[in-house]
């Protein structure tokens, strides 16, 4: 006579949203892996957790339509049961319960022991660094900080995130061994805000300190900086980007406006003057330095002349890599109370001028990367090409330099020496150099 076995459950856990809910989905596997559970990324699973983003308007549609999906899942018998966590989750817990009574938990920003304990898991404080990373295995995200204490009128993070909290040093250095003995050979370091860390801890912006630490690090080849914020950029971190080979000279630093009026309705702390005699600096103090930056247009009483002055501006300063993300009007933030007055195909309209602008800028530079050479990650295979990145550009936001693998067979997770032979708007055609 055969006994019914019992049904083994797998865990899938769902990520949406930015590298930081990416983070939080790794550590939330890892900790479901120590607790011998079964855990997968994206795949089939009987038990579905939804890590979710609550950050902008089309983020949070997408989050409640994941939610909807697995909903349908559920009544269908597809699946046994949906819990729900992350930002979305955070900011609108009570609302959610009420809309989607069905999904069987919902579990804020903070409350990974509670996630957990419904998963029939533990947690477990001395994991360390413990992740089941779900990037590519040659990089991995290090988030060396939670939260936020600035006080951008736009910005609903702080509501989700709570204030800034930086992680110490030696626990960013222990999990960074740990990644660098599974084969990561680039970290991305990110925070909601760089500039501020180590200011709660130390007493003092302590980015530069926690680079000298992670450059001794074995098996690390890149570092790279995302997200840091312009007013208060603690300027040893450019010495040591130019001293040390392993920090990537690149820096990500989102701006988001330029004129002085739109500035201070921001909140941002900070001039045209201030900011462009920042970035001036920048690349006096590493002239090899790759800039980053995202800007928000169609913030509540952005005139045409706020308008061209950001676009002469952008114009001017020839970043090498822009984004441009029209304002989203989200409610308990400071600039909820002012009318959200720019027509939605007016911000579009504006958003596209300046993606125009930048895909210029970015055409001539690329052109001058023709006939030289430059070290290369190789990401991925597609199709005939291996994907790779220069030190000058970050996974799935900049350019990419594509070989021809019909002619090279190149190891994916690998450096290889690159030979530019073509460029477009934003991507880059290489020989490998053998």
């Amino acid at each position: 006579m055969r006994t019914k076995t019992l049904k083994k459950n797998k865990i899938n856990v769902i990520t949406l949203g930015c590298s930081k809910n990416v983070y939080d989905s790794e550590v939330l596997m890892g900790q479901l892996k120590a607790s011998g559970k079964d855990v997968v990324h994206e795949e089939e699973g009987n038990i579905v957790v939804i890590n979710t983003c609550g950050f902008i308007n089309n983020a949070k549609e997408e989050s409640v339509n994941t939610i909807l999906e697995f909903m349908q899942k559920k009544e269908a018998g597809a699946v046994d049961k949906v819990f729900v966590t992350g930002c979305l989750s955070e900011r609108y817990k009570p609302d959610l319960e009420k809309e989607i009574p069905n999904v069987d938990a919902y579990f804020g920003t903070t409350e990974l022991p509670g996630l957990l304990k419904a998963l029939g898991a533990d947690y477990k404080h001395e994991l360390i660094g413990e992740r089941l990373t779900t990037t590519p295995k040659n990089y991995a995200y290090l988030k060396i900080a939670e939260g936020c204490d600035r006080p951008c009128s736009f910005c609903a993070i702080p509501i989700m995130r709570g204030k800034h909290r930086s992680t110490p040093i030696e626990e960013i250095v222990i999990e960074a061994e740990k990644l660098a003995a599974n084969g990561v050979k680039e970290l991305i370091l990110i925070a909601q805000d760089l500039t501020y860390y180590g200011l709660d801890l130390y007493k003092k912006r302590n980015l530069a300190e926690l680079l000298e630490a992670l450059v001794k690090v074995d098996g690390v080849e890149w570092i790279r900086l995302h997200y840091a914020f312009p007013t208060g950029f603690p300027m040893d971190v450019l010495e040591v980007m130019n001293r040390e080979p392993k920090v990537c000279n690149y820096l990500d630093i989102p701006l988001q406006h330029i004129s002085d009026s739109i500035l201070k309705s921001m909140r941002r702390g900070t001039t045209k003057e201030k900011t462009t005699k920042l970035l001036k600096e920048f690349r006096v103090a590493v002239p090899d330095m790759t800039i980053r930056t995202t800007l928000i247009v169609g913030y509540p009483g952005e005139t045409e002349e706020d308008f061209q002055t950001l676009k002469q501006w952008v114009t001017d300063m020839r970043f090498e890599r822009l984004g441009c993300f029209t304002y989203s009007h989200e409610e308990n933030t400071h600039a909820y109370n002012l009318e959200d007055d720019v027509p939605e195909e007016v911000k579009i309209e504006r958003a596209n001028q300046i993606m125009e602008i930048q895909s210029q800028i970015s055409w001539e530079l690329n052109q001058e990367k023709i006939g030289k050479t430059f070290k290369v990650v190789i990401d991925r295979k597609e199709g005939n090409y291996f994907i790779g990145r220069t030190e000058y550009d970050s996974p799935d936001v900049d350019n990419e330099v594509l070989i021809d693998a019909t002619k090279t067979y190149l190891k994916t997770g690998e450096f290889t020496t690159v030979k530019i032979i073509e460029a477009e708007d934003f991507d880059l055609y290489g020989e490998a150099i053998v």
